[in-house]
């Protein structure tokens, strides 16, 4: 245990998430890919929400595969590493791979398929799928991670890449308007993938919102005004904050604090007692973070913790430290 941190009680939490009993982190990461809330709305007609499961039967029976993979997770472990996965899309690309080879449900039928005409590539479709009912989807894979740029109009333009080279207006933009009609297309029938193809989006990720902003809104019930109606009010919220203003909110907030990598931005995070020292894990009181963020260019992601009463190190939010200057750059951005 981090000198100087002791144990005290985890602050009221939310009804238990699916992967909340699961103690693997690849596992916990799919079961949070599989039944996490969607960042977006249906966007009829072309835009309709992916789902793992038709039925409840299917379900269960998904909950009931979760757990037994997560008491031997050897396969899905290995075939990750093999893969030497270094963006966050792709190793959510190879989870969801995973679960329609050896789930109990959808089986895939080819995955990454590329669309040509004359010698040039019109675009790749993510994931064609075909359900125990006998339903032929074309599912389009995005994990995003936005950050409201502290405006108060309700607009997707509003939610923006950390690094600024990507906007959530955009994203759909291009789902709607490009990706998802690839299977419709008459040069897609000559792939041998015989249709009809249901176009469907399975759009997960965390929107993060300025620090004032995310405190108001873990309090309210209804539905946040002032948000953009494609996006689901159920989605996943961090916070950002500029490194001047971060240290005072960090004081109170956590008992320690992690730098997220990358291809951690999926599951909130747990740590078994032991496995954080075993795994290489370290965590760090505010100070030392605030001096690890200072010598970064752009945002960071970082993570709360606190131990519950079994020991364990239990993710209590997540959020970016931002240069002061991101802010400004962040909305000119918004706005271009």
């Amino acid at each position: 245990m981090m000198n100087g941190i002791r144990p005290a009680a985890l602050p009221a939490a939310a009804p238990a998430a699916q992967w909340d009993a699961l103690c693997q982190p690849v596992v916990r990461d799919l079961a949070w890919l599989l039944f996490s809330a969607d960042l977006l709305r249906a966007q009829p007609p072309v835009g309709m929400l992916a789902s793992a499961f038709e039925t409840s039967g299917e379900l269960a029976a998904t909950i009931a595969w979760l757990h037994a993979l997560d008491a031997d997770p050897t396969g899905l472990q290995r075939d990750i590493a093999a893969a030497r996965l270094t963006r966050l899309g792709r190793y959510a690309e190879c989870l969801l791979a995973w679960f329609l080879q050896h789930g109990p449900t959808a089986r895939l039928i080819a995955a990454n398929v590329p669309l040509r005409r004359a010698g040039l590539t019109l675009g790749e479709c993510d994931f064609l799928v075909q359900t125990q009912a006998g339903r032929r989807l074309h599912w389009e894979l995005a994990v995003k991670c936005y950050l409201h740029a502290g405006d108060s109009r309700a607009q997707l333009a509003d939610y923006v890449g950390p690094n600024l080279q990507d906007r959530f207006d955009l994203k759909l933009s291009h789902l709607l308007d490009h990706q998802l009609p690839l299977s419709a297309r008459v040069e897609f029938a000559s792939l041998g993938h015989v249709g009809p193809w249901e176009p469907q989006m399975f759009i997960k990720g965390w929107l993060f919102y300025p620090l004032g902003q995310w405190q108001w809104q873990r309090h309210e019930r209804d539905e946040p005004a002032g948000e953009p109606a494609e996006i689901d009010p159920a989605h996943a919220r961090g916070w950002w904050t500029t490194r001047t203003d971060w240290p005072a909110f960090a004081a109170g907030h956590a008992q320690a604090w992690r730098v997220l990598p990358r291809l951690e931005w999926l599951a909130p995070r747990r740590h078994e007692p032991g496995a954080a020292e075993a795994e290489g894990i370290a965590f760090v009181d505010a100070l030392a973070l605030n001096e690890r963020v200072a010598h970064q260019n752009g945002p960071t992601m970082v993570a709360a913790f606190w131990i519950d009463d079994a020991g364990r190190w239990v993710e209590r939010s997540r959020g970016f430290i931002v240069p002061d200057d991101w802010p400004r750059k962040a909305q000119a951005f918004a706005r271009q």
